[in-house]
C-alpha cells in the first residue's frame, strides 16, 4: 500500500498546473511551433491565421487588443468574454492547424504543447505587454522599426491600418 501511495504522489507532481485566472480577463498569450519550427511558411499562412482570428472572434466574442505573428510563434493580447481563453485558443489553433496540415500535406501537431499565458491585471502591465508584442520583430532582428513589420497590430495603434482590416480593439476596457 505504501508503494501505491508513492506512485500516486509521483503522478500528482506531473499533473498540469491550472492557469492563473485574470481578474480583468486579459491575457498575454504565446503559442510556439513544435520544436520551434515555423507555423507560418508564407504570407498566405499569416493571412489565413488572421482570418481564423476574425472568424473565431465573431463567435467567441473575445477582444483582441494586439497581435504579432512571427515565423515560429504568435503573440496575442486578448480579453476573454463568455468563453474561457483556453477554449478560444483551442478553437483558433484547431482551425488553423487543420488548414495548415491540409495545405502542406502533413499530419500531426503544429504547436508545441499548450499555449503559454500570463494574466494582465493592471494598466501598467497592459502597456508593457503591448510594447513587448509590437517590439518582438525588432528584438528578433527582423526589422529596425515597428511600423516596418506588416504582421502585427502596430499599424492599428499608429493609425495607418487599412479600414477593412481592423481586427484589433484599441480601447482598453
Amino acid at each position: 500500500m505504501q508503494h501505491v501511495n508513492k506512485c500516486l504522489l509521483g503522478w500528482s507532481a506531473l499533473a498540469r498546473q491550472a492557469r492563473k485566472r485574470s481578474a480583468t480577463g486579459i491575457y498575454h498569450v504565446m503559442a510556439r511551433g513544435i520544436n520551434k519550427e515555423p507555423i507560418f511558411r508564407s504570407d498566405s499562412d499569416r493571412l489565413r491565421y488572421l482570418a481564423v482570428l476574425a472568424e473565431i472572434k465573431g463567435s467567441a466574442s473575445f477582444i483582441l487588443h494586439a497581435y504579432c505573428l512571427m515565423g515560429n510563434h504568435v503573440h496575442l493580447l486578448l480579453q476573454e468574454r463568455e468563453e474561457p481563453v483556453g477554449s478560444t485558443l483551442k478553437r483558433i489553433g484547431s482551425s488553423y492547424v487543420f488548414w495548415f496540415n491540409r495545405k502542406y500535406e502533413r499530419v500531426g501537431h503544429l504547436f508545441q504543447g499548450r499555449f503559454l499565458s500570463e494574466a494582465v491585471e493592471d494598466d501598467s502591465y497592459f502597456l508593457t505587454v503591448l510594447r513587448y508584442i509590437h517590439q518582438n520583430p525588432i528584438k528578433a532582428g527582423i526589422t529596425q522599426y515597428c511600423h516596418e513589420y506588416p504582421w502585427s497590430s502596430y499599424a492599428v495603434y499608429a493609425g495607418t491600418a487599412q479600414k477593412g482590416l481592423l481586427l484589433v480593439d484599441t480601447a482598453f476596457s
